[in-house]
């Protein structure tokens, strides 16, 4: 095994989780699932720590939160009290009125269901992220972010290593083609190799950590 291929096969080992995984989502082609990581992509978007934004999906997930319909009709306050229980404070009232309206738009124009935008797409990864950048609070990042994550799920956007992955790639002495990054991982599931080339890109340990390892 030549060095790029040790390289990932560490950094997937010990830092191969999603981030939807973290947040607890157990990430299906299914309505809610798909939702929950709409919203997880609009908080991991913001500058906020990583950690804060996790906490604070799992906080609208036990507050009840969890699909569009509840996300509507919850009040202001008590999406700005779940915001606030996660720790993410710094952006709780914007966010809170975010939240309810990108949830009203997937409501009115997809049904609550994102595989019907998915479909509208027609298979075409840039329209994709188009289209998710219509929610309010989803911007350039946000659409990396849900599109890292549910390439696992909708297999036309993978391999899908966006600007941040990349980064993470630089750190670790990596190619820099998708494709090839791909290849050296094998048979990882690429949402998982995605996540981890995220990390390596947001914390310099990480990286020399599993350079280290690699040998």
């Amino acid at each position: 095994m030549d060095r790029p291929a040790r390289v990932v096969r560490e950094l997937v080992d010990v830092h191969g989780r999603t981030y939807a995984e973290e947040a607890g989502i157990a990430l299906k082609d299914t309505p809610q699932p798909l939702y929950r990581l709409l919203v997880l992509s609009q908080l991991l978007s913001a500058r906020i720590r990583g950690s804060i934004a996790l906490a604070t999906a799992r906080a609208l997930h036990e507050a009840g939160l969890r699909d569009p319909r509840r996300m509507a009709r919850a009040s202001w306050r008590e999406r700005v009290d779940a915001l606030g229980r996660g720790g993410y404070r710094r952006y709780d009232e914007r966010t809170s009125t975010q939240l309810g309206d990108a949830a009203e738009l997937l409501s009115e124009r997809w049904g609550g269901d994102l595989r019907r935008l998915r479909r509208e797409a027609d298979g075409e990864v840039p329209e994709l992220r188009r289209l998710l950048q219509e929610f309010p609070g989803i911007g350039p990042a946000g659409a990396d972010i849900f599109l890292r994550e549910a390439q696992g799920v909708w297999p036309e956007a993978a391999p899908y290593l966006d600007a941040k992955a990349l980064q993470g790639a630089e750190r670790l002495n990596l190619p820099g083609d998708p494709e090839r990054i791909t290849e050296l991982a094998g048979d990882t599931d690429p949402a998982v190799l995605a996540a981890a080339l995220v990390r390596a890109a947001m914390d310099k340990e990480v990286a020399q950590d599993t350079l280290r390892r690699a040998g």
